[in-house]
């Protein structure tokens, strides 16, 4: 986008076009408060994706406001997500097989995610506590071994390491696997980005892969059951249903796609604000306790990992106001949520002092489909950067971020860092 954001004006303002994503940001963040000032909910039409069997999609209304994207999300009965979560349609079974229960509606909603919250409950989530610590000072020792001169990539090397392998750690997946976990969940969130997907069948070639690795996995666990989550989900019964292997296969796809790419964003945003913030780092790792968990949600909220959802109308309805057929597409904009100035004071501004309601939506705004893996997110998050600040406390971004070219995922591939 050329324009400046002096100039900016509705006309100028296309979501569907990838060249707004890939712009000055600051241009970006002109524009959705423009969005968020002008009354109703606009209406973009959807961007055609070379090479895709899918035709052009309807468009799409944009919820910008945080009030809207929470009614929006805790309202699941008159905003289904059944149809799709992204915006593009796709067969259902192509839905599913991407998103799993992300993709659909009560009761088969509620069904699997009773079924695999059996590997997310307090009792587990705690039982990775300590693996999580020693995964994160192992990390940092193993940079500070391999790099000498003391300079490094921080996304590769440090906060897509600690993710990746707890939640590989986690469902019982080998080392040696580890790096084709790596690739697949580049490629299935990095469409749009050619440097991660040249094609659609390259996207399907891949994403296939995974889940038939995934079937093997789970079926191998309900046989032959381990110490892991894995065969924890495997084993689950609610009303004396179990999984499928079908059906591990596209949550696996979901669980380690979402727990490795979204944290690793968050902790690559967040040293960075630390490092453009020295005030707010000295804060932070000056009274860490008092702290952490204002700061591991403000990191959410300026970084906002997953940029939207899409939600369905259901029946004719409103929405503060605004007519809203049945059928139509509404996409929550939770980066702009998360900036709204009617609920965040100064919401520009890195604050991890800022309180803790009004809440972000980072994680969603609630409902059904709130981050099953959110707890365990901001685990990952806070003894990543307690870590940091005790082994490495020089730490610091040096250059400038090597952003993901999307508008799903506010991504970095590459962030340049240095110690002393």
């Amino acid at each position: 986008m050329s324009i400046t954001e002096a100039d900016l004006t509705l006309d100028d303002i296309d979501l569907s076009d990838i060249e707004f994503w890939a712009g000055p940001r600051d241009v970006r963040e002109a524009a959705f408060r423009l969005l968020r000032a002008t009354p109703g909910l606009p209406h973009f039409e959807e961007r055609v994706i070379e090479d895709s069997p899918f035709p052009q999609g309807p468009g799409y209304r944009a919820l910008t406001r945080h009030e809207d994207i929470w009614y929006v999300s805790r309202n699941p009965k008159l905003f289904c997500s059944g149809q799709g979560s992204n915006i593009g349609d796709m067969p259902q079974e192509m839905n599913e097989f991407f998103g799993s229960m992300i993709n659909m509606d009560d009761p088969k909603h509620f069904r699997l995610r009773s079924i695999v919250s059996k590997g997310f409950t307090p009792k587990e989530v705690n039982r990775v506590e300590g693996l999580v610590a020693a995964k994160a000072k192992e990390i940092l020792e193993r940079v500070q071994a391999q790099f000498p001169d003391k300079t490094c990539d921080f996304v590769e090397n440090i906060s897509a390491a600690l993710p990746l392998e707890i939640i590989c750690d986690m469902m019982g997946i080998p080392a040696e696997d580890y790096g084709r976990i790596y690739g697949w969940t580049n490629t299935i969130l990095g469409v749009g980005d050619p440097e991660y997907v040249t094609s659609y069948e390259d996207l399907m070639t891949q994403s296939l892969e995974m889940f038939t690795y995934a079937q093997a996995l789970g079926e191998d666990r309900r046989a032959n059951p381990q110490d892991d989550i894995t065969s924890v989900m495997m084993a689950a019964e609610v009303d004396g249903d179990q999984l499928t292997p079908q059906e591990f296969g596209s949550f696996f796809i979901l669980l380690v796609v979402a727990g490795n790419e979204t944290t690793r964003t968050a902790i690559s945003h967040g040293m960075k604000a630390l490092t453009e913030h020295p005030d707010q780092r000295d804060l932070l790792y000056g009274d860490f306790e008092t702290h952490a968990r204002s700061a591991m949600e403000e990191i959410v909220r300026y970084a906002t990992p997953v940029i939207h959802f899409r939600r369905t109308a259901t029946e004719d309805t409103e929405i503060n106001g605004t007519p809203v057929k049945a059928g139509e597409k509404v996409v929550m904009f939770y980066n702009s949520g998360n900036r709204d100035e009617r609920v965040f004071e100064n919401p520009d501004a890195f604050d991890i002092t800022r309180p803790l309601q009004p809440a972000q939506v980072g994680f969603g705004a609630g409902g059904p489909h709130f981050c099953l893996g959110a707890n365990l997110a901001r685990r990952e998050m806070t003894v990543m950067f307690d870590e940091i600040r005790r082994s490495l406390p020089s730490l610091r971004i040096t250059g400038d971020p090597a952003y993901l070219q999307s508008a799903f995922i506010n991504g970095i591939k590459r962030l340049p860092c240095e110690w002393d």
